[in-house]
């Protein structure tokens, strides 16, 4: 199935073949993944073909983007089906938040706590599912919202650093001294959805604050990669290797070009300030396109090595092209440049040959070395969040207030 129209003369944001194809696929996904909500509450882990795995684990971050998706939905104008909406609001605060020390649990196995470690990550998922939540109208919007600010106020901002420390025991004993980017990149994303659903200005602040750490000091100091992993005292250590998912060796290209469509969306907000953003998320998109994409099969490798840019894990992810597309998205819209079309139309071409399961719904996680679906990492469909989004932020004609644009124009009715 084609992306869009080959021959199209403009840009395909703008193309009807296209627009529909992102519409359709929005629409797949939506119908897979309304599968997920188990009887008594939380949802399942779908495999391939979309039937429940035999696991009751749920952790923190599936709860909150799929609430976060299917907001998005319903702004849109796809009825939530499922009430996965209700569904996860309510599993997060009976279940996932922790009555006794506050704060959200990381991980529930059949209901009861399998792993309580508060890890930032998870915190700002709550955060932006709960601001997405808003957009929508959940009635349990604000309480969710006032209750996840509190808890990322008290234990995780570092006002003298202006990032989100990382990482607490369930009764908020501090067990390292790691300070992530990956936890800080979605908090600067869950803080823009804040600020959008409440006009909070502190919430723009703090994402300014550090996206410019990341970006502005941390990738322009290294090429226009940025390093994934820190010391307490926000020192790049390079020598960092942890979980080889949520915390790999090295530097992301999907992560720099998630990071400059979020770059783009503060700089929007903020009112298009002359600090140079457009061009520093050109650089990280340009730097990373260039060390990442797999000349030969296609795809984006999921690491670099940080000093050299040399391939350090080969595997190629799904997401990595979700988050291109994004970004590709925000340059075209903003000022498109000779190349931004073709890595555009490529990203699609690849997703929609390799990675688009235009049967069942849903993108496939992972791809071996001949672009067949594989489950090294990632058993079954394990992710709406990032294939919805590259589907649906391109649908808008704005960098920020996506929401509100998916609104205006029924993008999914």
């Amino acid at each position: 199935m084609q992306a869009g129209h080959p021959d199209f003369a403009g840009h395909w944001l703008d193309d009807p073949m296209h627009r529909a194809f992102l519409v359709a696929d929005a629409r797949r996904a939506l119908d897979f993944f309304d599968a997920s909500p188990r009887a008594g509450g939380g949802f399942h882990l779908l495999d391939g073909q979309g039937v429940p795995r035999p696991t009751g684990l749920q952790e923190l971050h599936t709860t909150t983007r799929l609430v976060h998706s299917y907001a998005l939905a319903h702004v849109a104008g796809r009825p939530d089906r499922a009430g996965i909406v209700d569904q996860g609001m309510d599993y997060l605060w009976r279940r996932h938040r922790d009555a006794d020390h506050g704060g959200y649990l990381w991980a529930l196995e059949d209901d009861t706590i399998a792993d309580g470690t508060k890890l930032a990550y998870g915190q700002v998922f709550v955060l932006l599912a709960a601001s997405s939540a808003k957009l929508a109208g959940h009635p349990d919007a604000d309480r969710l919202l006032a209750d996840v600010s509190e808890v990322l106020e008290r234990y995780y901002w570092d006002e003298a650093a202006g990032l989100f420390r990382d990482e607490f025991t369930r009764d908020w004993q501090p067990f390292s001294t790691y300070r992530g980017m990956n936890a800080n990149m979605h908090g600067a994303e869950a803080l823009l959805a804040a600020y959008e659903s409440t006009g909070e200005t502190l919430h723009l602040t703090r994402a300014g604050r550090i996206l410019h750490f990341f970006i502005d000091r941390q990738a322009r100091a290294h090429g226009w990669r940025i390093p994934e992993h820190y010391d307490q005292d926000w020192r790049v250590d390079a020598s960092y290797a942890g979980n080889p998912v949520f915390r790999p060796a090295g530097t992301t290209p999907g992560h720099s070009v998630e990071m400059a469509r979020l770059l783009l969306q503060w700089w929007d907000l903020a009112g298009r300030p002359d600090d140079g953003s457009p061009a520093m998320a050109r650089a990280l998109t340009e730097t990373a396109l260039a060390g990442g994409w797999n000349a030969t099969q296609g795809g984006l490798v999921y690491t670099l090595a940080l000093g050299t840019g040399a391939v350090d894990n080969p595997a190629r992810y799904w997401w990595p092209v979700t988050e291109a597309i994004g970004a590709l998205a925000a340059l075209i819209k903003l000022d498109p440049m000779p190349g931004d079309e073709v890595w555009y139309r490529r990203l699609w071409g690849f997703a929609a040959s390799h990675l688009v399961d235009h049967q069942r719904g849903g993108w496939w996680p992972e791809l071996d070395p001949d672009n067949h679906p594989t489950q090294t990492q990632f058993p079954g469909k394990p992710d709406l969040y990032h294939a919805l989004q590259a589907d649906l932020f391109p649908l808008v004609p704005g960098l920020s207030r996506i929401a509100a644009g998916l609104g205006q124009a029924r993008a999914l009715v």
